[in-house]
């Protein structure tokens, strides 16, 4: 009888730890889909963004290239002046901004990955 018990005992906690492995194989299923959806739709909704921001700034650019060579009575200075603007930004990008864009960044992906909240 004791034996019988414990080897029922035993056949339980088989079959509770399987199960248990089971629930933890599909939990970490759904985390790992959780974050990966978050970060695909994070990275269109960037993507959108991005396209739609160049688009709006080659549009100005190209405004105001036309006013400055307008008003300088040089068809092509505009375009020289704003082209130059844009190359003296990336220097100084390139200088100053990358560690503040990295921690900027590894911030937003982190809060956006790792909350637990949605």
């Amino acid at each position: 009888m004791a034996f019988e018990k414990l080897t029922n005992s035993i056949d339980e906690l088989n079959d509770n730890v399987k199960a248990f492995a089971h629930s933890n194989a599909e939990y970490y299923k759904l985390l790992i889909f959780k974050q990966s959806s978050k970060s695909a739709i994070s990275l269109v909704t960037f993507l959108i963004v991005a396209f739609a921001l160049s688009t709006a700034v080659a549009f100005v650019s190209m405004g105001i290239a036309f006013a400055i060579s307008a008003a300088l009575e040089q068809p092509s200075s505009g375009f020289f002046i704003v082209g130059g603007f844009y190359l003296v930004m990336i220097v100084v990008f390139v200088i100053f901004g990358k560690k503040p864009l990295t921690k900027f960044m590894l911030k937003k992906f982190s809060r956006e990955i790792f909350n637990e909240d949605d």
